[in-house]
C-alpha cells in the first residue's frame, strides 16, 4: 500500500510555512490521540501517520529532501530508517507539543546555575514621636553576601563552572515513557545547569559568605503599627551570582506615657480637681511635637469630657493631613482631709440643691418614685 503524501497527511500545501506544520500537527495529534480512542484501530493508524509526517517536515533538511525525492529519500537507509512509532524520538517530539500547548516551554532553556537569595524580616521599635516627626535609622544585619574572593560564582579564582555533562545545562533530565516525557531535576546539578570541579575556598562553592551589614532606612512621618517597608535588593546574596531577595522592615511603635493613639487621632487622658470641673479653668497639656497646648474647661464639666484640639494629632502617611487631639478629663475625688476640709464639704454639701447638682438629685428622686410606686403595689394586692 502506497505510503499517503506527508503534506496531505496533515492537511498542509508544500508552501507550508515552520509554524504551519507545528499549528496542524497539534491539532490533529491531539484529535486523534489514541487516549481520546482506545481501541480505535484506525484512530491508532492515524495517529503514526501524522507523527511519522511531522518528523520529516518540521526538520528543514529531511523536508527539502523528500520535496525532492519524495519517500523514497528514505527508504533503504536514506536518512532517517523506520518510521517512528512510539519510541523515544516520538515521545521527545509529542513532548515539544505538549510543552508548547500548556506554556511550559520555557522550562527547557539552560539552567544559569544562579539562585535568587531569600528575602529577609527585620522587626523594629520605634517611639511615637519618630512615627510623628519620621526618622533615618541605621540597623545592623547579619546576612549573606556575595563572595568577593570568586565574584560570587562559586568556583576557585582562575577557574570556571562547566555545563553539567548529565542534563546538557539544562537543568532537566527527561525520561521517555509511553506516550509522554517526564521530567525532573537534574540530580547531577540539583538544577543549576552547571558543575562546579574547583570549589572557592572562601565561599565552599556556594558564592557567597556571611557578613553583618549596616543599612540606612528611611522612615517616613505617620507611619502606623505595623507598617512594612522594603529595601530591594538588601536581602540575601544569590547563589552563584544570583539576583538579591529584598528585606522587609516591619514596624511597631513603643506605648506612649501620655497619648493612646487610634489611626491618625490622638488621646490623652488628664485628671483634673473637683475644683476646677465646679468652677472651670485651664490646663496646659504636651503635644506630640514636643509642645504645649492649653484647654479651657468650661464651669460644671463632667468626668469623661473630651476636649478636641484640631490638627494636634499624627500625620497621615503620604498626606498633607493630620489627625486631632483629645483631651478627656477625669474628675478626681479629694483624699486624706484635713478636718477643716471636712466640715467645708459638709456645709457646701448643705447648701447645695437640684440645680449645683442636677444629675444625683434627678437620680435619687428616680429611686425615691420607684420604691414608692412598689409599695403602693403591694399595699394594693394585700
Amino acid at each position: 500500500m502506497a505510503k499517503r503524501c506527508y503534506y496531505e497527511s496533515l492537511s498542509l500545501e508544500r508552501t507550508a510555512s515552520d509554524g504551519d506544520i507545528k499549528a496542524a500537527f497539534r491539532k490533529q495529534a491531539m484529535a486523534c490521540h489514541p487516549d481520546r480512542h482506545p481501541g480505535d484501530k484506525e484512530a491508532e493508524h492515524r495517529f503514526k501517520e501524522i507523527n511519522e509526517a511531522y518528523e520529516i517536515l518540521k526538520d528543514p533538511d529531511k523536508r527539502a529532501a523528500y520535496d525532492r525525492f519524495g519517500h523514497a529519500a528514505f527508504e533503504h537507509g536514506g536518512g532517517m530508517g523506520a518510521a517512528p512509532g512510539f519510541g523515544a524520538d516520538f515521545a521527545t517530539t509529542f513532548s515539544d507539543i505538549f510543552d508548547d500547548l500548556f506554556g511550559m516551554g520555557g522550562r527547557r532553556g539552560r539552567g544559569s546555575g544562579r539562585e535568587r537569595g531569600a528575602d529577609l524580616r527585620y522587626n523594629m521599635e520605634i517611639s511615637l514621636q519618630d512615627a510623628y516627626a519620621g526618622k533615618a535609622a541605621q540597623i545592623r544585619i547579619p546576612t549573606s553576601v556575595t563572595c568577593e574572593a570568586c565574584s560570587g560564582s562559586g568556583a576557585k579564582p582562575g577557574t570556571k563552572p562547566k555545563v553539567c555533562a548529565m542534563c546538557g545545562g539544562h537543568g532537566k533530565v527527561r525520561h521517555a515513557q509511553g506516550f509522554f516525557t517526564l521530567e525532573r531535576t537534574c540530580p547531577n546539578c540539583q538544577g543549576r545547569g552547571q558543575v562546579i570541579e574547583s570549589p572557592c575556598g572562601s565561599c565552599a562553592g556556594s558564592g557567597r559568605v556571611m557578613r553583618e551589614r549596616i543599612l540606612s532606612v528611611n522612615i517616613p512621618s505617620g507611619v502606623e503599627d505595623g507598617t512594612r517597608i522594603r529595601l530591594a535588593g538588601e536581602g540575601e546574596a544569590g547563589v552563584r551570582g544570583g539576583p538579591a531577595g529584598d528585606l522587609y522592615i516591619f514596624l511597631s511603635i513603643a506605648a506612649h506615657p501620655f497619648f493612646q493613639r487610634d489611626g491618625a487621632d490622638l488621646y490623652c487622658h488628664v485628671p483634673i480637681s473637683m475644683v476646677t470641673a465646679a468652677i472651670g479653668g485651664e490646663l496646659e497639656v504636651p503635644t506630640v511635637d514636643g509642645g504645649k497646648a492649653r484647654v479651657k474647661v468650661t464651669e460644671g464639666t463632667q468626668s469623661g469630657r473630651r476636649f478636641r484640639l484640631p490638627g494636634k494629632g499624627m500625620p497621615v502617611l503620604r498626606s498633607r493631613q493630620t489627625g486631632d487631639m483629645y483631651v478627656q478629663v477625669a474628675v478626681e475625688t479629694p483624699q486624706k482631709l484635713t478636718k477643716r476640709q471636712r466640715e467645708l464639704l459638709a456645709e457646701f454639701d448643705r447648701l447645695s440643691s437640684k440645680e449645683t447638682q442636677p444629675e444625683s438629685s434627678g437620680f435619687f428622686v428616680k429611686v425615691k418614685e420607684f420604691l414608692d410606686g412598689l409599695g403602693a403595689g403591694r399595699a394594693n394586692s394585700a
